[in-house]
């Protein structure tokens, strides 16, 4: 049985002229056609992902592949139940992935070498290679390949000052990076070939690609795909199913994301619906206490119901968390 709406995400790297202009103008379309979304335009081009009925993604396609610019457009195509996003929005950005380089990266002149799901399966099965995990350290923390190596960042600009320093870790060494959909490692992939190493591979069209391949089935992934929209998650290893996720203040396995009460700290966190009410969405005893915690708001509790719940947690597990 088929799914009434259906998620898009694609990405292309195209000259666009007045990108702020299109950004408005595709804003209308968009909203006119009934889709919901988040797309970034910018003068490099453009980057979205968006839900909609089958009959909507198909127009919302045929129309993108009609522009000349986009005649190549590869969309990567999931079923759902029901739309991924609450609203539609389509922003001007100066890049459509922040690295904030002083000499940016041209994907359409310098990128690593694509591997398609079936050549990057085989070739991180070799011991000369190692696996960098292009994307942020929440989103390894649901779901990697088996062996990949996790960079200790927050956000995507900070990963080339992480290569700089782990350097050593790497060199004269076959590279292989990935990402969700493909984006990052066309910049990423780069960077590292004007760095000057010699062997660098990216998966072409990212993990989602990957995990749709007939022949690979996803095997040696090992968890989730962190996406970004209201499902939060999407499986990919179609042959097993290994947890990577940990609960952040059991320790014990765990798939499910919660930001932390605490507007001002907001960090993703995994946790079970019952450690998210006993610790108060609070990552930490200050986010717990902290006087806006959203958890506390939601639930309207007082002063004193939030001083009971501290009282009851052990001095371990306030260490732990």
């Amino acid at each position: 049985m088929k799914h009434p709406y259906r998620v898009l995400l694609y990405y292309m790297y195209v000259p666009i002229e007045e990108p702020e202009k299109f950004a408005s103008e595709h804003l209308e379309f968009c909203q006119k056609l009934g889709v919901k979304g988040r797309i970034l335009v910018a003068a490099e081009g453009i980057n979205g992902t968006l839900s909609g009925t089958i009959e909507q993604t198909e127009e919302y396609m045929e129309v993108m592949r009609a522009d000349p610019r986009f005649a190549e457009m590869v969309f990567k195509v999931d079923e759902a139940e029901i739309h991924a996003f609450k609203k539609m929005h389509v922003r001007y950005r100066e890049e459509l992935v922040t690295l904030r380089l002083e000499d940016d990266i041209n994907p359409l002149k310098v990128t690593g070498t694509y591997l398609e799901p079936t050549e990057f399966y085989e070739a991180m099965q070799d011991p000369q290679t190692v696996v960098i995990d292009a994307r942020n350290d929440y989103e390894y923390e649901l779901g990697h390949f088996r062996g990949a190596i996790k960079p200790e960042i927050r956000n995507f600009r900070e990963l080339p000052d992480w290569i700089k320093q782990n350097r050593d870790q790497f060199e004269g060494k076959k590279i292989l990076t990935y990402c969700t959909g493909g984006i990052r490692c066309e910049k990423f992939s780069g960077w590292l070939v004007e760095e000057g190493f010699e062997d660098v591979s990216q998966l072409h069209g990212g993990i989602v690609t990957y995990g749709k391949d007939p022949e690979v089935q996803g095997k040696l992934w090992d968890g989730q795909c962190y996406v970004f929209d209201e499902r939060i998650s999407v499986p990919v290893n179609q042959t097993e199913h290994v947890i990577v996720g940990k609960d952040h203040f059991t320790g014990e396995p765990c798939e499910r994301y919660v930001n932390c009460g605490n507007p001002e700290c907001n960090k993703k966190i995994l946790c079970s619906p019952e450690n998210e009410h006993k610790y108060m969405r609070g990552c930490t005893h200050e986010c717990r206490v902290h006087p806006r915690n959203r958890y506390v708001e939601e639930h309207d509790l007082s002063d004193e119901q939030v001083k009971e719940r501290i009282s009851q947690l052990s001095y371990g597990e306030e260490v732990h968390s």
